[in-house]
């Protein structure tokens, strides 16, 4: 489906242009797309075969935090990387979804909020893949099929899906089903071939764009985020004046040193009631910039030349990752699990600097 950029550039020129600090924007950024490929696919790799994660059938969880972020910037790495084959992680991972939407009778999730979270991310990851083919694969059409069937179609929240609430935030909090729903949006959106358009799809498009229109107004900014992407993709999504308004709270938050804290999309609290990080993140500069330059805004543009500047300084020159820090609890930065978030930061930091063409070493 043709993408839809809904804001102007001229309004983001005009919405962009006051930086909130007077600081100093390098003319050429350099960051290691190497050292970052080589991270997302060690991170792919562990998780892959790490035992909590293993499903029934021979397969692995999709997760938010690790898988679905590597299969939606993985690809980025291969044009400034100068690979041009997809790495056996890649490979695997698709495998894995394929496999799973194929056998989904056998190995779908008993709870219901786990089905209809799977779905949209099943969906989500073999429509972007296959977006870049400029074909819809059958497996995809059949994941969709499977996303279809669990769309809620009555009460207040009709057009979402039911999606997993662990008290985890930003994914699986309270805020988690518009979200999904929003991660949904994309997918049907990214999907080629017109799917969104087919006539099959009118009114299950339509329950979903009514349900977060309707909701948008009672989002955190994270969320609202995330629906400003899907409507760069499903026309009519949001009212330009909502874009407007979502566009200039978010450039309020950035820092003087460019970038965001992820605490700061929120409200969020850590669970043990330690104090916020309220530093800039990866996860949340990345993902704020890639949203912002899928509006439409060029790189050049001074909030997000330095917002990439942030991201171009911020790579971690020992492993390729960006730092991120759970909303929910302190964990170890080095332990396998203390590194979640920054799998997803280096994912949204490569789609971002990616979708800026910005130098590289």
């Amino acid at each position: 489906m043709a993408k839809y950029f809904t804001l102007t550039t001229v309004m983001l020129g005009v919405t962009l242009t006051s930086p909130p600090a007077a600081a100093q924007t390098p003319q050429h950024l350099q960051w290691d797309p190497t050292a970052a490929a080589t991270y997302l696919d060690e991170r792919l790799g562990w998780w892959m075969s790490w035992e909590p994660a293993q499903r029934e059938g021979e397969t692995f969880c999709i997760s938010c935090h690790t898988a679905v972020p590597y299969a939606l910037s993985r690809s980025a790495l291969r044009a400034v990387g100068g690979e041009t084959l997809p790495v056996p992680q890649e490979e695997a991972l698709l495998d894995n979804v394929r496999r799973r939407v194929r056998l989904w009778a056998e190995v779908a999730p008993e709870r219901l909020e786990s089905r209809g979270s799977e779905t949209i991310l099943n969906s989500l990851v073999l429509a972007s893949h296959d977006a870049r083919d400029s074909r819809l694969s059958e497996d995809a059409r059949l994941a969709f099929d499977h996303l279809w069937e669990l769309q809620l179609g009555h009460g207040e929240r009709s057009g979402s899906w039911p999606w997993l609430h662990a008290d985890l935030e930003p994914w699986e909090e309270d805020g988690g089903p518009y979200y999904g729903a929003a991660l949904a949006a994309i997918a049907v959106g990214t999907a080629p071939d017109g799917y969104a358009l087919e006539v099959a799809n009118t009114e299950r498009v339509a329950r979903l764009s009514s349900y977060l229109t309707d909701n948008y107004a009672d989002q955190n900014l994270f969320n609202k985020l995330t629906a400003l992407w899907a409507s760069t993709w499903l026309p009519d999504l949001l009212e330009p004046a909502d874009q407007a308004r979502v566009v200039e709270e978010t450039l309020a938050r950035q820092h003087g040193d460019g970038g965001w804290s992820l605490s700061s999309l929120g409200p969020y609290h850590l669970r043990e009631g330690s104090p916020r990080v309220t530093e800039s993140d990866g996860y949340a500069t990345g993902m704020t910039a890639f949203v912002l330059l899928q509006t439409g805004a060029g790189p050049e543009q001074p909030r997000l030349k330095r917002a990439l500047a942030w991201l171009s300084a911020n790579q971690d020159t020992t492993d390729g990752s960006w730092p991120a820090h759970s909303l929910n609890k302190h964990r170890d930065p080095s332990s396998d699990i203390g590194r979640f978030m920054r799998d997803a930061a280096t994912a949204y930091a490569v789609l971002a600097l990616t979708s800026g063409h910005q130098e590289i070493k």
